[in-house]
């Protein structure tokens, strides 16, 4: 067979050893595995090349993409679907496997219901994605996240500052939920859980006020804040998402709190440290049954489908079931990190 890879969206640690594990599951077949540039833009303009065990061999600890990514939406553009499927078959794919998140899949799906052969694998650091209980390039950025909470109390202890640490999270707070619990935040803004710039300003002083000199507030980049103010929406990608970069939730969330508090008050944004550089030994596994698993749906001929972790085994989801709505965070969860509000 000759099969098809790409990579769409965001990148994350963890994509390479998923891309390695097709490559060497479908050699075991005596398949080929074309390579496609830059997520669904090298369908778009046919921007492929051969991939071979040589190309895969060392990069199960080499974050990023060797494929490639981007953001475009070929069902933004008018036509975009139908130029993508008349493209895959001038390459003469039998099948295609799009690694990416919700909005990668969710073109997968769609190309699907046209009648191409596809089968998805769940990646995304926002850990969103329905039913998946970890997506590739998640656990490493809570590493990183974690890592970076610990080295900020340690300064904000020194200068007994406030410091807001900004994180990663279109649709739901994971990253800051779990990098939060993990690294001792005093207080923590997600998307799933309202909030006002009154019930965090109100938090700081009574930990003031209990003898606590210093505080960190983990926020994930789309929360909302009551009161905070107008921030930056106008800037958004080819899936019309906004701009989350440019909103500044972190930035503007410091601001107020000094100005209410008049405690001194640091913003921190770890943008995109968090999914720069090796994946963590988990993400290379994960990364990896993935792979080898797509490849069996593919030889199976069980294609609109996706493998994902769930209760720590691989199950196979409908593409469709996956990108039906977003994960949100599990309350249980955050609300364990509550106790610690204090």
């Amino acid at each position: 067979m000759k099969l098809g890879v790409l990579t769409g969206g965001g990148d994350c640690p963890g994509l390479n050893p998923a891309i390695r594990a097709v490559v060497q599951r479908a050699s075991q077949s005596g398949d080929e595995v074309i390579g496609i540039r830059n997520g669904w833009a090298g369908l778009m303009e046919i921007q492929s090349a051969p991939l071979t065990l040589a190309d895969v061999a060392d990069i199960i600890s080499v974050g990023g993409t060797i494929l490639g990514t981007s953001r475009t939406n070929p069902a933004k553009t008018e036509g975009g679907l139908e130029r993508v499927k008349a493209n895959i078959e001038k390459l003469g794919l039998d099948a295609l496997i799009a690694i990416g998140g919700d909005d990668t899949l969710g073109v997968a799906n769609k190309l699907y219901k046209m009648g191409v052969k596809t089968v998805g694998i769940s990646k995304t650091m926002d850990n969103d994605i329905n039913g998946a209980d970890y997506c590739i390039g998640f656990e490493t950025a809570v590493e990183i996240a974690t890592e970076a909470i610990d080295r900020l109390h340690t300064t904000a202890r020194s200068h007994s500052r406030v410091i807001v640490c900004e994180v990663m999270g279109r649709e739901a707070g994971w990253v800051a939920t779990m990098a939060g619990l993990a690294g001792g935040a005093d207080y923590i803004v997600i998307p799933e859980v309202p909030t006002s710039i009154d019930k965090v300003v109100a938090h700081l002083k009574q930990r003031r006020e209990s003898g606590k000199n210093y505080s960190i507030i983990v926020v994930s980049e789309a929360a909302d804040v009551e009161g905070l103010g107008e921030l930056n929406v106008e800037r958004k990608d080819a899936f019309g998402h906004v701009r989350l970069d440019k909103r500044g939730l972190g930035e503007s969330l410091a601001e107020e709190i000094e100005k209410r508090t008049k405690l001194e008050t640091r913003a921190t944004v770890l943008g995109h440290i968090q999914r720069g550089g090796s994946p963590s030994a988990f993400d290379r596994v994960l990364g990896t049954r993935l792979g080898v698993t797509a490849v069996d749906l593919v030889h199976k001929g069980d294609f609109g489908k996706l493998p994902v972790l769930h209760n720590g085994h691989i199950a196979i989801m409908e593409l469709a079931e996956a990108v039906a709505k977003n994960q949100k965070v599990d309350m249980d969860l955050y609300h364990a990190a509550e106790v610690f509000f204090s």
